[in-house]
Formats: C-alpha cells, structure tokens, sequence
C-alpha cells in the first residue's frame, strides 16, 4: 500500500509481480466493481512467462485531472518513467485519459483497452455524477449489479461474476461513488493527443456492458489499432477467458521484445514459442470465423 498525495487517506494498493529489473512494466486497471486482484489470473501466467505486472486498486478521487496527477505520483515513487497500461472498462477510460494527460512528457509506451470506452456519454449518467457521493452503499452496488450478466452462462462465466460480486462487496461508499463519478462524469478522450500510441483494442463478441456504438466509435478512434476480438468472455474476460486474453496481451507486448520498453525479462523470451502460440491463435480465430 502506497500514498503519494499529501491527503494520507489517499492509498493506492497494488501487486507488484515479476522481476523487479523491469522498468517498463505492464500496469493493470481494474473497472468500477474491480479491486487489484481481479487480475489474479494474468499476474500469475504473466510473471510465469518472465513478466513485470503491476495490478492496482486507485484511491478515492473524484475528477479525471486528479486521477491522473495521482497516478503519475505513483509512477514517480515507483521510479517508472514508461509503463504499458492494461484498462478494463472504466480503467480503459482512465488509462486513455492518462495517456492524454502526459501527452507533452509520454508516460505511456503502449495501451491494451479491454471493453473500453472513450466517452462517458454513453452511459446516459452524466446528470447523476454529481449526486453519486451522497448514494448509500447498497444503491451504487445496485447500479453497479446491473450491468453484470444474467441469464444462463458457462461456469468460467458465473464463476467470474460471483468473484466480481464478491470484490464489490468488500468496496466502501465512497470508493464506489468516487467510481461511478468518474465513470459517468462528462468526459470524453482527445484521439489526437495519443495517436501515435500502439493501442490493442479487446472486446467480446457476447453480451457486455457496452453498446455496439460505444465499441464503433473506440475503433473509429484508433483507426491502426490492433483487434482483439474474443468471441465469449461478458464484462470480465480477463477471469473467464483468461488463456485467450493473456495470449493476447503477448502478442501486444512482442513489439517491444528487445528494446528498453520490453516488459519481459530479456533471458525469458524464446521468439519460436510466441511464433507457435500466434500462428495457433490465427488458426482458431479462424476457424471460429467459417
């Protein structure tokens, strides 16, 4: 647990995995319900595999702007000067909105934005924002509970809900509000200020959280955006699909493999197994699409 503001109640939790000669790592963002273990099962195969990861839960804060000079505080005490930075959902929001803060000093080498969004519009909550602080719990854990899948589901799925569940109950009042506040609160991405940042968009194929629009409009903004389309995996792929979203992450971070912005342990990486592992994901995607 890490506090960098000069507020002591502002307290940054995170897992810090891997080898610590990594000084690009990749940074996980969870979403509104998500703590920093909700990444557990990328930390796991990720650091395995030779992997810096860092997986965070933010502190309470109520505006983007202040968000963003938190979190560059951590980076600063973390002695991190580029980092890649993994967002679910609203963590996408934020991380992109990172990326646009620190446009004139990059801090962000890359993004991977899983069920992402660019604008806060698309939730229609914008004239709520203001009113979430004074909500009590159990009525922001509704709000959130609604969003969350339904219906039959496979285990993995249900198995990932119920943990999801799980990590909102153990999030206070004002840690849900401030959430919901920057999910919704009137704020939308400047493409321009990030363009030049390799973006791998993940989404899913079945029932999310988000509208068709809300993903055209990502792929709209990231024109050169690389796709990473699972065709299952609801609101939290990174739990129930997590073989396919951690081989995807690989193949974001390859690009990086033997520059100063790897986020892999140099001696870990054997180029023909990743080669294996691309040509076998092209093939299934494949055969999905027929």
């Amino acid at each position: 647990q890490i506090i960098v503001d000069d507020d002591d109640s502002k307290v940054w939790s995170l897992y810090d995995a891997g080898p610590r000669t990594i000084r690009c790592p990749l940074i996980f963002l969870p979403p509104v319900s998500g703590t920093a273990d909700v990444f557990f099962q990328q930390i796991l195969a990720l650091t395995g595999w030779g992997y810096r990861v860092i997986a965070l839960q933010y502190p309470v804060y109520w505006d983007h702007l202040e968000f963003c000079d938190g979190f560059r505080k951590l980076l600063d005490h973390l002695q991190l000067d580029k980092v890649h930075l993994f967002g679910a959902s609203l963590g996408g929001f934020l991380a992109q909105k990172f990326a646009e803060y620190t446009h004139k000093s990059p801090r962000v080498q890359s993004l991977i934005l899983c069920n992402a969004f660019s604008d806060t519009s698309i939730f229609n909550q914008t004239w709520t924002a203001n009113s979430f602080w004074l909500m009590p719990a159990f009525m922001l854990k509704k709000i959130v509970l609604g969003n969350f899948a339904s219906g039959p589901l496979d285990p993995e799925m249900a198995d990932g809900i119920d943990f999801m569940v799980d990590r909102l109950e153990s999030l206070g009042q004002s840690e849900l509000a401030s959430r919901l506040t920057l999910n919704c609160q009137n704020s939308y991405v400047e493409p321009h200020k990030i363009r030049d940042i390799p973006v791998t968009i993940m989404d899913v194929f079945d029932q999310s959280a988000l509208s068709t629009e809300a993903k055209e409009e990502m792929y709209k903004l990231y024109p050169n955006a690389r796709r990473a389309h699972l065709k299952t995996g609801g609101n939290f792929p990174y739990l129930c699909r997590s073989a396919e979203v951690n081989l995807y992450i690989q193949i974001h971070l390859l690009q990086f493999h033997g520059t100063r912005y790897a986020a892999i342990d140099p001696s870990m990486v054997s180029a023909e197994e990743l080669e294996v592992q691309k040509i076998s994901l092209h093939t299934s995607n494949e055969q999905e699409g027929q």
